[in-house]
């Protein structure tokens, strides 16, 4: 089954609260996001957001300038209808992350929680690194989630590949600095425990 279709079959047969990687609030990327420094008039984007509250929380704290890419438009047709006219000031991109085409050093702040993790083919890590380098503006911000070496080897059927912070940091290379990593222990909905790492970079 192709990448795509198999997302949109995802957000087609499941609500987007039962999905094992839902947060409610999603405390951690916020905290990292709000540790960049970049005021609310930034350009902020969320890899992989689909139906994430992320968005919700960013427009609660008035932030003016956000796009969340995914490659399910199913997703992100559940993140619209929640947030209903609010959505209108949000920039959505229904796109493949490893071969969108993004505008040039335009994104203040990268994020990313748990697209990364499932590319498990060095070609597409190297496009997505590739797609940070094009779009992130100097000095900008990279915030990279991903399950750590003791969380699972499969979400959603698909398998993924597990880091720790230098390993991760690793794959995006010198011209990213790590200024800060942490881990998470995520409750799924179903009662279950995943962990994760984040990774908090600034791009040279």
């Amino acid at each position: 089954m192709e990448t795509k279709t198999h997302w949109q079959e995802v957000y087609k047969t499941k609500d987007s609260t039962e999905v094992s990687w839902f947060q409610e609030n999603p405390e951690l990327s916020l905290q990292f996001i709000e540790r960049t420094g970049v005021d609310n008039s930034g350009q902020v984007i969320d890899v992989g957001g689909g139906a994430s509250t992320l968005v919700d929380n960013l427009l609660d704290r008035g932030y003016q300038n956000i796009t969340v890419l995914d490659i399910s438009g199913a997703a992100l047709q559940v993140a619209q209808a929640r947030l209903g006219s609010k959505a209108k000031a949000v920039t959505w991109l229904e796109a493949d992350i490893t071969q969108v085409q993004l505008p040039y050093q335009f994104y203040d702040v990268w994020h990313d929680r748990a697209v990364f993790h499932f590319l498990t083919r060095g070609a597409d890590r190297q496009k997505y690194v590739e797609a940070v380098r094009h779009s992130v503006k100097a000095g900008g911000h990279v915030i990279v989630a991903t399950f750590g070496v003791d969380g699972p080897s499969r979400c959603s059927s698909l398998e993924v590949v597990r880091y720790n912070p230098d390993s991760l940091h690793d794959e995006f290379g010198d011209n990213f600095d790590l200024v800060h990593s942490t881990s998470e222990s995520h409750e799924t909905p179903f009662g279950t425990e995943q962990k994760f790492i984040y990774c908090y970079c600034r791009k040279a």
